[in-house]
């Protein structure tokens, strides 16, 4: 269930809060293959179970950026805006990869409001830190801090 915030205010005393978690998601070599086609990227490693199987993961891996986009899923689920006029993604900070997500893997986000700053009007800038877990693993697949803009 998300976490609902309905004004500049409530957004600027939300740092430090704990956001919870998202729902797993099954990581299937369809989503890895669909992303390949997306973006160019049919690395061996991401797209050839085969050839992956004897490689240094023992099967396929997502792309970091495949694991990185996953932010963009998981936000809404872990935050909602009453009363937002607009919202605007304005960039990301301190992208790792701590952690190969396989092939067959689930993964959940976890989310944390750690900053958040007043902008002109009745805005707010807000960084959310989305780790996307890796179930079994005790590393992450991504750590990111968005930042996003909101207008109430």
């Amino acid at each position: 269930m998300a976490t609902t915030f309905d004004s500049t205010s409530a957004v600027l005393q939300a740092v430090g809060q704990d956001l919870g978690v998202t729902d797993w998601l099954s990581i299937t070599q369809e989503r890895i293959n669909t992303f390949a086609d997306a973006t160019g990227d049919h690395q061996w490693i991401h797209v050839d179970p085969a050839r992956a199987k004897d490689g240094p993961f023992g099967r396929t891996i997502a792309h970091g950026y495949l694991t990185l986009s996953l932010a963009n899923l998981f936000l809404p689920q872990l935050l909602a805006y009453d009363g937002l006029k607009m919202g605007v993604n304005y960039g990301c900070e301190k992208v790792r990869f701590p952690a190969p997500v396989p092939v067959g893997a689930r993964v959940r986000g976890h989310g944390e409001v750690v900053a958040a700053e007043s902008l002109k009007g009745d805005g707010v800038q807000v960084t959310v830190r989305i780790s996307v877990q890796i179930e079994g693993s005790d590393k992450p697949g991504c750590v990111v801090d968005t930042i996003s803009r909101l207008y109430f």
